[in-house]
């Protein structure tokens, strides 16, 4: 694996040094509103580099850890189940090599992929999911690889009592009856998360972060806005209750650059990407 010419900022190490791996998954053909999320993996490693690689809010840096970014991957559009191959068999090499993945998204669809190599690996795989949308749709105008079915195609693999859901403000009526008998759902906030980080345990967790939980008045620059959101401070402290646990793979979707001309919400996802690379690195 070759490290990418062009790294997110202080993402710069050598591959067997790496305790993370960063890919893109540039990925939004199933995309049922506004496209454009395939762009937020080079967006964001253009304009990572006007934040720092040190943060204040974990007095820690990106230059005191090891992390690698590989690049985008080439994805087949217009062809879901490929390009979900690709990403399976990208996170599976990365995993394999005792690392830890980190994938750019992309339209949420991607974390399929992810998830499908995550639960190859750790029989018990849990899920934490934060979102606007529910996603648990089980087809959407006829098709099951859809990003407004992940996860279920998500729960499909892991079954009952995995998958924890948090932010949810939007989805058909079916979906929420779904979560009430299949997943763990609070809706509109982090409120039980405490709560859900303790019953977990060191369970292995994937957990994925869909940016639309944010409020649109903080982060508009998103394929779907869904008012009624979190704020950046929320967001954060919830990543950080999330870094309690055993996480073994994560990832950022659904930034879609260019319904943000001032470029807030890229430089959003980058500062959240940066805590999260800091909170989930392991030694």
């Amino acid at each position: 694996m070759n490290k990418n010419v062009y790294t997110f900022i202080g993402c710069d190490c050598e591959y067997e040094d790496a305790g993370i791996v960063i890919f893109g998954a540039p990925y939004d053909s199933t995309t049922s509103f506004r496209p454009g999320t395939r762009f937020a993996s080079s967006a964001m490693r253009s304009e990572s580099f006007g934040i720092e690689t040190y943060s204040p809010y974990q007095d820690r840096d990106l230059l005191d850890i090891r992390v690698f970014d590989s690049g985008d991957l080439e994805l087949p559009f217009g062809n879901p189940a490929q390009a979900l191959n690709a990403i399976e068999e990208r996170a599976e090499e990365i995993l394999n090599d005792g690392k830890l993945p980190c994938m750019i998204g992309g339209e949420h669809l991607v974390t399929l992929g992810a998830v499908r190599a995550a639960a190859k690996k750790y029989s018990n795989l849990h899920i934490v999911h934060f979102d606007a949308h529910a996603d648990l749709r089980d087809d959407y105008l006829g098709v099951k690889e859809s990003h407004a079915c992940v996860l279920h195609r998500c729960w499909d693999i892991v079954g009952d009592g995995h998958i924890y859901q948090f932010g949810i403000r939007s989805g058909d009526r079916d979906e929420f009856i779904f979560a009430g008998k299949h997943t763990f759902m609070n809706k509109f906030s982090f409120g039980s998360l405490a709560e859900a980080v303790q019953k977990i345990g060191q369970e292995p967790v994937y957990f994925t972060l869909d940016l639309d939980v944010l409020d649109p008045s903080e982060f508009p620059g998103t394929g779907t806005p869904e008012a009624g959101g979190v704020s950046f401070a929320q967001l954060l402290d919830a990543v950080r209750e999330v870094s309690r646990l055993n996480i073994v793979g994560f990832d950022v979707n659904e930034l879609s650059p260019v319904y943000d001309q001032t470029g807030r919400s890229t430089a959003l996802a980058c500062k959240i990407l940066r805590e999260m690379l800091l909170y989930f690195y392991r030694k």
